[in-house]
């Protein structure tokens, strides 16, 4: 069977961050039993998966992100019984189940830890990156923290240092142990057994670091690492030896060799990395992952020539590997936010779900992003984020992307909750709730539903191949498809009509049923700001 066969080749993902899907107790928390009542929603858009952001026991100091057993529920989110029964209602509606798997770090707290620190000698002494000082007693190198400072933390019991790309209470896991690559695959194996369709694994690059410690060198002046903002001095160093050794490789094939005795399961691999197209298809090609998420459409930058140059690299770079696309996540500002230059919400969000459907790829939408909603703005004294805490005000952390979902317009906290909700629930959200736009046929939600369902219907746009028009000011435009089964897309992004010339041979006729206008005029592109067209020869 082909990669091009399975169902995951051109799927749309939805992501789910469960503190703030659902709260089915009135504890002003997200939980499973949450998500599982709200699955109608998701299988009416269409999704052909929910990625669950980590739901496993944690002191919850980055939200989850942070496990301290990785093969049971956190009881803030509910029982091994209600994450069984929402696989059970995914799998009735035909949705798969994918959740986030954190392999690279645990909690201070976890059990593995606690016994590691105890001592030089016990029998997980070297489960966790642990190094002498030097002889001044600074850390061994200049390598830093994502969250702030240095990767490098001193523990007084054992006079060493342990290594953590992020919070310090995040002590990052020792690769180069195959007791410790068996350990997380084991605990992969206890989710497949329980149903689970795949996994998102986080900071995927991440597991494996230099073993001869050598410090990263500076980058190049006026650069910057990718997905990092600037303010945070992680951005400044080219991350050479801290992360993508070449020796994650051989766990990736072990870690799909256990995901092949499942059939049908996937893997997505979150990868940050300055060579993000080489590492992607470095990390995908043979029996690694399946797919990896790129974040390059994530950041600031939105003009069209930069989303062609995006598309270029990717497709002289990537070569056969199949690329996961989103704009949205818990990670980033929203994108009806953060590219708010575009235009109106509700001009450009059913825009840039047409272009990110329309990608040579799999896509993830996050949750509220089919409700066009903005990102919140959470005030210092209610941040919760541990990143915002350490950066702000210069970067104010991800709070502003994790607000609660609003299902009701009119109810307290956009029918979230009937407690206090974690985060608060911002006017401007609620009044884009999911009651208050589904009876509108030109809602943003519906017009993400026409799409998306549509989209499903066109195999040149699930899994054909990918063409680009040349580079312009105001229109991103290329081909999908093979043969006789070829699909022109084009993307208005300004707020100025556009023509442009196609240059394809042969007659196009624009194709209907997606929501969309834009027309074919002769040999011409034409379309209104902030619209796009389909067209077939």
């Amino acid at each position: 069977m082909t990669a091009h066969s399975e169902w995951w080749a051109g799927a749309c993902i939805y992501q789910i961050y469960p503190r703030s899907f659902q709260d089915s107790n009135g504890d002003g928390i997200g939980d499973l039993a949450g998500i599982t009542q709200r699955l109608d929603h998701v299988a009416s858009l269409g999704a052909d998966a929910v990625w669950i952001s980590p739901f496993f026991r944690s002191p919850m100091r980055d939200f989850g992100y942070d496990v301290t057993d990785y093969c049971d529920v956190d009881p803030m989110f509910g029982t091994l019984a209600d994450f069984d029964a929402l696989v059970a209602r995914a799998h009735a509606l035909k949705i798969k189940v994918l959740i986030d798997l954190v392999i690279s770090h645990t909690s201070k707290d976890h059990p593995w830890f606690i016994e590691s620190r105890a001592s030089r000698d016990n029998p997980k002494a070297d489960w966790y990156v642990w190094v002498d000082p030097q002889p001044d007693g600074s850390p061994p190198n200049n390598w830093l923290s994502l969250f702030g400072g240095s990767a490098w933390q001193f523990d007084t019991r054992r006079q060493q240092y342990f290594m953590h790309n992020f919070l310090a209470s995040q002590p990052d896991l020792n690769f180069h142990n195959p007791q410790v690559q068996d350990a997380v695959l084991d605990a992969a194996k206890f989710w497949l057994e329980r149903g689970v369709d795949g996994f998102r694994l986080d900071t995927v690059n991440f597991y494996v670091h230099d073993s001869q410690l050598r410090s990263n060198p500076p980058q190049p002046p006026g650069q910057y690492a990718v997905g990092v903002p600037r303010a945070n001095p992680y951005a400044m160093q080219r991350h050479l030896y801290d992360k993508t050794q070449p020796e994650n490789l051989a766990f990736l094939q072990r870690f799909r060799a256990l995901c092949d005795r499942y059939p049908g399961t996937t893997t997505i691999g979150e990868i940050g990395d300055d060579n993000e197209y080489a590492t992607l298809r470095a990390y995908t090609t043979g029996a690694r992952l399946h797919m990896a998420y790129t974040f390059n459409l994530m950041t600031e930058r939105h003009e069209p020539r930069y989303v062609h140059q995006v598309l270029t690299e990717m497709l002289a770079e990537a070569g056969d590997a199949w690329v996961c696309w989103a704009l949205n996540n818990h990670d980033v500002v929203r994108v009806a936010t953060r590219w708010a230059g575009l235009g109106p919400a509700e001009r450009v969000a059913p825009l840039l779900v047409g272009l990110l459907g329309s990608l040579r790829g799999s896509i993830c939408l996050y949750q509220g992003e089919e409700l066009g909603l903005p990102e919140a703005v959470i005030p210092y004294e209610q941040i919760q984020d541990p990143y915002g805490k350490e950066m702000w005000p210069e970067f104010v952390g991800r709070d502003g992307c994790r607000t609660p979902m609003p299902w009701s317009a009119a109810a307290p906290n956009g029918g979230f909750t009937t407690g206090t909700p974690w985060l608060p629930v911002p006017d401007a959200q609620r009044r884009r709730a999911v009651d208050a736009q589904s009876p509108q046929p030109a809602s943003v939600l519906n017009r993400y539903r026409a799409f998306l369902h549509w989209r499903a219907t066109q195999p040149s746009l699930v899994r054909g191949a990918m063409a680009l028009l040349p580079a312009h000011d105001q229109v991103v435009a290329f081909t999908r498809g093979e043969g006789v089964d070829r699909l022109l897309c084009a993307f208005n992004l300004s707020d100025r009509p556009a023509r442009v010339a196609h240059g394809l041979p042969g007659t196009w006729q624009a194709v209907d049923g997606h929501g969309f206008g834009g027309r074919i005029d002769g040999g011409e592109i034409v379309l209104e700001p902030q619209e796009a067209v389909f067209a077939r020869p």
